[in-house]
């Protein structure tokens, strides 16, 4: 039937998807575009992970899958090619920042503009670093949090629906090439498309091997970041956050470079569910009525293994081996941490734990890596504060930050297959909201320009 075929049909409605068909939308509004998801619209995407419970779900969690994908979560955007992903590299540093200044003037032309951007940029931070050998990364950010990242991408999808075809709830069985593009099998029937994009992210990873591996496209290394989650008293860094909502820290050493990350100025600590999996995930004040008299962050180690595979069964080996089949969490003083002792209780301990975890020994559980990361990054942190960070910190382990293999595409995004593209994380080229949302731009914009010039 002629209504199941479209000029490009787009695999994934999260962030990168999401700015590609608004892209498409606003350049050629000529083309016929389709979005299939395995998850829900927007409005009905409710799990109980988003209060703290269990997950509610049947089939696809709701707050990983479905319309905006992980942009409704804290809507944190930052605009920066320091981190985040490797889009500067692929397509050039300045076209990569203006392509983020326009993912910005989309947002706050729905609303994104209620809450004020930030820079995070201090020469005189930098200078002072630099004496500890630590690095300052410098980032714009629009940190919605997640009640405006929602209204923000409802607001999209309101005018995104008037001009394409969406079909949640939808599982893509099967890609095909065939003559005139690509036949796409589901449970929901059969549909063609002269061209296919895929913007799956994270959530899709194993449903994205196994059609790619079908195509006869295959993966390369793919990058884990493990690393331990520290919760300090809020005004500990007071003397390098005076003008910045945070500061992300760098330190490199010959065995290992380290990255704070979400780093969250009177914030929580919540549990993370990924890949079966239980890790201490950072909250923003801004999601909490009663914000928190500590600062958290994770301190991160990128490793490289020969496969997603590798990667998981990496994870699953560290931290499922701390979870015990439960979601079980360990907890330790940084002062017993320091002298090797256990931590029996955290009673009376100043610095007050906002996550409910088991007081253990974090040398015992947590790979030596990453222990020897996050004990020379405190030592350069004391010097740069000037003062010793309080005993009474807390360490948690272990938290992660997972990535998609790398499938090769060139400068268009567009893999050795003519006419399929890979946006988003699931490029293995970006790592954040902002940069996913960006390469959607970029796509947008060259397949917008191909039909118009070929019209």
């Amino acid at each position: 039937m002629q209504s199941n075929h479209h000029d490009i049909t787009i695999i994934g409605a999260g962030v990168s998807s999401v700015f590609l068909a608004y892209t498409l939308m606003k350049e050629n509004t000529d083309l016929s575009i389709h979005m299939i998801d395995l998850g829900k619209e927007l409005s009905e995407r409710v799990c109980g992970l988003d209060s703290g419970k269990e997950c509610t779900c049947e089939g696809v969690c709701s707050k990983y899958a479905g319309f905006a994908g992980l942009g409704k979560s804290e809507g944190k955007f930052n605009y920066t090619n320091d981190f985040g992903g490797e889009l500067g590299r692929k397509i050039g540093d300045e076209l990569s920042l203006n392509l983020m200044k326009e993912v910005d003037e989309i947002l706050c032309l729905y609303g994104g503009d209620k809450v004020p951007a930030y820079n995070t940029k201090n020469e005189a931070l930098s200078i002072r670093a630099s004496h500890y050998d630590l690095k300052v990364l410098y980032t714009e950010v629009r940190h919605l949090g997640t009640r405006l990242a929602n209204k923000v991408f409802q607001e999209m999808y309101e005018v995104l629906k008037e001009r394409i075809t969406f079909r949640f709830e939808t599982k893509v069985d099967k890609i095909s090439e065939i003559e005139s593009g690509f036949l796409l099998q589901t449970d929901k029937g059969e549909f063609t498309a002269n061209k296919v994009v895929i913007g799956t992210g994270m959530s899709g990873s194993r449903w994205l091997k196994k059609q790619t591996t079908s195509l006869g496209l295959y993966p390369g290394e793919t990058r884990l970041d493990l690393g331990i989650r520290v919760e300090m008293k809020g005004d500990q860094l007071a003397s390098i956050l005076k003008e910045t909502f945070e500061t992300k820290l760098k330190i490199e050493k010959e065995s290992y470079s380290a990255t704070t990350y979400c780093m969250n100025p009177c914030g929580r600590i919540l549990r993370k569910h990924q890949f079966g999996m239980v890790m201490p995930d950072g909250q923003n004040a801004r999601e909490e009525d009663t914000p928190s008299a500590n600062l958290n962050f994770s301190l991160f180690v990128p490793e490289y293994f020969q496969s997603h595979d590798e990667a998981i069964e990496h994870a699953l080996k560290v931290i499922g081996g701390i979870n015990g089949g439960k979601d079980r969490i360990v907890m330790q003083r940084l002062e017993d941490f320091k002298s090797h002792h256990t931590t029996e209780t955290v009673e009376g301990n100043e610095v007050g734990p906002s996550l409910r975890a088991e007081c253990g020994n974090v040398r015992d559980e947590v790979p030596e890596l990453y222990c020897e990361a996050l004990e020379e990054f405190l030592v350069a942190l004391e010097g740069l504060i000037g003062e010793a960070i309080h005993g009474d910190t807390l360490l948690y382990g272990l938290d992660a930050k997972f990535y998609e293999p790398k499938i090769r595409t060139n400068e268009h995004f567009e893999t050795d297959i003519e006419d399929l593209y890979l946006i988003g994380d699931c490029s293995g080229e970006t790592h954040s909201l902002s940069q996913a949302a960006a390469s959607g731009v970029y796509v947008g914009k060259y397949l917008a320009k191909v039909y118009f010039t070929n019209k």
